[in-house]
């Protein structure tokens, strides 16, 4: 590219990968943020108050979604290898916003139990998706497009938050039906946008037909049901999706029930993982940029969750200034294993992935999110009600895995090159 060409960009289209597909891409993952802020804060409210539930029923009603959910990541990655991956992806937005408004036709327990199911399985498809569709059109810097992808998403969660935050102040029937279909219409909103996003080519479509002869080719597509390697990365990866819960479920119980902190503060940090995320996600993307430095980047992590899990032990030593500071250890030190993590598991998990098979090898991948979503919360309440003590088997058990997925990796890429797909969207 001549450098008049190059500067004929704007610095603001030049920094993000993908082009106008790729903008229009980010902005849809905000959307859905802003969207899922809205309705994720009032679901379990809107179940008890608008719907009549019992705090039983909606923890069952909650449990039985993310487990019917776990299968949405395979599905979505099997449909992408099978149809065009627009047309999947509007597919799962319109089924979204279809399950979304259905409950509002019905206080019937097993309906809405129902109804919050079928909306599971495109909701977690959509996450697999979308990764699928950014690895196409990013190619080689799909790295620093999954970070500015993270921090918008982040900014529209903050927006979706706020703006629940302020109808639930109002408490009224109509508020929650608001937060409800406004999540709906936000949908419906992508839908329409990715309408006017390009078809991306698979990466095995230029491959097969370069290498096409005059009979047809008669190997089965790769499976990663079959593929050991890979199962095991994804086990691994589950593993440190754990972050999450440690954050979101298990930092707050563990301010209330065994630290002199005031509670104020399970909030605070919890904004601060926010700004965190929105500030550094991007800059430590070149870190990651290729499938060799993601897999160095398991050091660090390693010694981040030795550190969080490790704070968490002093903070219930006692103490309100002890304990105030090694909170906001642990959230730092954990917020950044975060945002490591996603490039680390972004970046291995398509480089991992085949050619033939990527939507199904992501899609497999994708189980590792969805399992910790539904595990993560039992096992972070049984870890508060241990103690002290449980947080260092944790660490121990989240660095062992590092190490035993950095030697994985290694044996998968022995090359770095590797780390860069034969066919990706910027090379037509």
């Amino acid at each position: 590219m001549s450098r008049s060409t190059r500067s004929a960009r704007t610095p603001f289209k030049a920094r993000i990968p993908g082009g106008p597909d790729g903008r229009r891409m980010l902005l849809i993952g905000f959307i859905d943020k802003c969207g899922t802020g809205l309705w994720s804060t009032a679901m379990a409210l809107y179940f008890t108050y608008v719907t009549g539930l019992g705090l039983g029923q909606v923890g069952l009603l909650i449990a039985v979604s993310g487990a019917v959910g776990i299968a949405g990541a395979p599905l979505g990655g099997r449909l992408a290898d099978r149809f065009p991956l627009v047309r999947v992806i509007i597919c799962a937005q319109l089924l979204r916003a279809a399950a979304l408004l259905a409950l509002l036709t019905t206080d019937d327990y097993l309906l809405l139990v129902l109804f919050s199911a079928a909306g599971a399985l495109p909701d977690r498809a959509t996450n697999v998706l979308t990764k699928l569709y950014a690895a196409r059109i990013a190619g080689p810097d799909r790295i620093r497009y999954q970070a500015i992808n993270r921090t918008t998403s982040n900014l529209g969660w903050t927006l979706g938050g706020l703006g629940a935050a302020a109808a639930l102040a109002v408490g009224t029937t109509t508020a929650f039906h608001l937060l409800l279909v406004g999540d709906a219409l936000s949908y419906l909103v992508m839908a329409a946008l990715t309408l006017r996003c390009a078809e991306p080519p698979a990466p095995a479509a230029s491959r097969i037909a370069a290498a096409s002869t005059d009979r047809a080719p008669t190997t089965k597509p790769s499976s990663p049901w079959r593929d050991r390697g890979f199962l095991a990365f994804t086990t691994g990866d589950a593993v440190f999706f754990l972050h999450d819960s440690i954050l979101q479920v298990a930092m707050p119980l563990w301010i209330v029930h065994a630290t002199d902190a005031p509670v104020g503060l399970a909030p605070l940090l919890m904004v601060a993982n926010s700004v965190l995320v929105v500030l550094f996600q991007v800059p430590l993307a070149r870190f990651g940029s290729s499938t060799e430095a993601a897999r160095r980047l398991l050091t660090p992590l390693a010694g981040l969750f030795a550190v969080g899990t490790l704070a968490l032990t002093v903070s219930a030593l006692g103490g309100r200034t002890l304990s105030i500071t090694a909170l906001i250890t642990a959230a730092v030190a954990l917020t950044f294993a975060e945002m490591i993590h996603t490039l680390v598991s972004w970046e291995i998990s398509v480089a991992l992935a085949p050619d033939d098979a990527q939507g199904a090898y992501l899609g497999v991948h994708g189980l590792a999110q969805s399992t910790q979503r539904f595990v993560g919360p039992l096992l972070m309440t049984g870890l508060v009600s241990a103690g002290p003590l449980g947080w260092p088997f944790l660490g121990a058990a989240l660095v062992a895995t590092c190490g035993a997925q950095s030697r994985l990796v290694r044996r998968r890429l022995p090359e770095p090159s590797l780390s860069v797909p034969t066919v990706t969207v910027s090379e037509h």
